[in-house]
């Protein structure tokens, strides 16, 4: 659904965009958290002709207007950001390789570098970027390089403008941030809680967010402009304990100061959706303060009016009844665990198959692909369930998802949607799903479901790589006995009560 500017006016922000000219835009990261929301609030407006740079079109939701384009590709090729920033007035860069190695620092630099010269070259007016709020000296590892990525944009200040914007903790349905403090106000009556807990933060609402960065777009300003933004500062302490009262729970915070980070880590892991990897860059994010180093964004954005803490829990939470989460903080990433490839090269060159076949049995192919799209998340895996879970579990010791990361709609998939421990990598309505495992494991695998004529097809594929890999396979197969045959009869009965 796209954005008509009705949001904007009913939260105080009057219309921005200059009538009668559309302006070219750029937005660069539209399958991530943020850049899926602000390509629905760009999409459709009278003043905006927007194309988008992606690494894999095949991510993105709905239509593109007419008009609108997509270049696939990276900041890292020079030609692809040439074709994408060609006739642009202004550029949204939401990129950053976090999830692309243990070099993520130099990968960030690189890449702003890139694209500030791209942007001189192609003779664009103004970058717009979304950072982190810390100040350098005591910044943790993930935010310092995203301080270090403003900087690189704003080299030019003379030749290119930058609005950079600075977030806290960002509370919306999906968020890494608001998963972890729902499912552990959720799950747990008492916590006990290490000192990073008490540490200030200035969390905001992501609709806030997307307000600053739409009006970002045509603000007059010049130069390097530098905007914290955020809500009133709390510790995160003080936010789970919100977020349990908006919820009508009581829970009790008993701090104590031997948990270290690390050990935090692994325990936000196993009981929330997010991996090691993301709990640590948040635990260590939360080590030092990030309040607001300054006052510009009421002086020249005081249009926007921050939505309380409260508020923003209460539209997260009516969001995920509604069914309706835009996107979520695993839509997209630099590394395999959250991306999808292009083709499926690897899933033809698996050597493990277990294939099982049901006929349809006068059932129609619609009502079992249905069933199909329904799997995971709250309905779970029919009678083996408790087996997924405890493969999970054990896939969260070994620093996975698991499966408690759920799925972002518990009635419909989309490719790049994540289910549990699965990718969506392909689906034809009524007729295909492939899901690829994002598991830690010694190799590649993939569920697919294909409906041929009068029979449901059901293929578990495995690429091993190396001995341990095909140990591996072999080692699993009696649970594979169990569970997969289970799985196409629970599809079966259970598109039964969909006709």
């Amino acid at each position: 659904m796209h954005d008509d500017g009705s949001d904007l006016k009913r939260r105080g922000t009057p219309e921005s965009f200059p009538v009668g000219r559309k302006m070219n835009v750029l937005l660069t990261g539209a399958t991530g958290y943020i850049g899926r929301r602000l390509k629905d609030r760009l999409l459709g407006r009278p003043g905006v002709r927007l194309r988008l740079l992606v690494r894999n079109a095949r991510k993105l939701r709905g239509e593109l207007p007419p008009g609108g384009d997509v270049v696939e590709g990276d900041t890292f090729d020079p030609q692809t950001l040439r074709r994408a920033l060609e006739g642009a007035e202004t550029a949204y860069y939401l990129v950053h390789s976090m999830g692309g190695g243990g070099d993520y620092e130099r990968r960030d630099i690189e890449s702003a570098i890139n694209f500030r010269e791209a942007c001189l070259a192609a003779g664009v007016r103004r970058v717009v970027y979304l950072g982190g709020l810390g100040r350098r000296q005591d910044a943790s590892r993930h935010l310092r390089s995203r301080i270090e990525t403003g900087e690189a944009l704003a080299g030019r200040p003379d030749k290119l403008e930058l609005i950079w914007l600075r977030a806290g903790i960002i509370i919306g349905a999906g968020s890494a941030s608001f998963e972890v403090m729902r499912h552990l106000v959720e799950k747990l009556p008492v916590m006990i809680t290490p000192r990073w807990v008490r540490t200030l933060t200035q969390p905001i609402d992501v609709e806030d967010v997307l307000d600053y960065l739409v009006l970002a777009k045509d603000a007059p300003l010049k130069g390097t402009l530098v905007v914290d933004i955020g809500s009133e500062a709390m510790s995160f302490r003080e936010m789970m304990l919100r977020t349990a009262r908006v919820m009508g729970l009581r829970r009790t915070l008993i701090p104590v100061p031997l948990l270290s980070p690390k050990l935090s880590s692994y325990w936000l892991a196993l009981l929330t959706p997010v991996p090691f990897s993301v709990a640590s860059a948040l635990i260590e994010g939360l080590k030092s303060e990030t309040v607001a180093q300054n006052d510009n964004a009421s002086r020249h954005f005081p249009q926007v009016r921050p939505e309380s803490f409260e508020g923003a829990v209460r539209r997260a939470l009516e969001s995920m009844a509604r069914g309706a989460v835009v996107s979520r903080w695993c839509d997209s990433g630099g590394g395999a665990a959250c991306d999808l490839d292009k083709g499926e090269d690897d899933l033809g060159r698996a050597v493990c198959r277990d294939v099982r076949e049901r006929p349809l049995r006068g059932l129609t192919a619609d009502a079992v692909f249905v069933s199909v799209k329904s799997l995971g998340g709250r309905r779970g895996w029919f009678r083996f369930d408790w087996l997924w879970s405890l493969r999970g579990f054990l896939d969260k010791l070994a620093g996975g998802y698991g499966t408690n990361r759920g799925r972002r709609d518990e009635r419909d998939l989309e490719v790049g949607d994540k289910l549990d421990f699965w990718s969506v990598a392909d689906i034809r309505e009524g007729k295909r799903l492939l899901l690829e495992a994002q598991m830690k494991l010694p190799g590649r695998a993939w569920l697919e479901f294909k409906i041929e004529g009068e029979r449901l097809i059901q293929t578990a594929s495995f690429l091993p790589r190396g001995l341990l890999g095909r140990l591996y396979w072999f080692a699993t197969r009696p649970f594979h006995a169990l569970v997969f045959p289970d799985l196409i009869r629970g599809v079966i009965r259970r598109a039964r009560f969909l006709k």
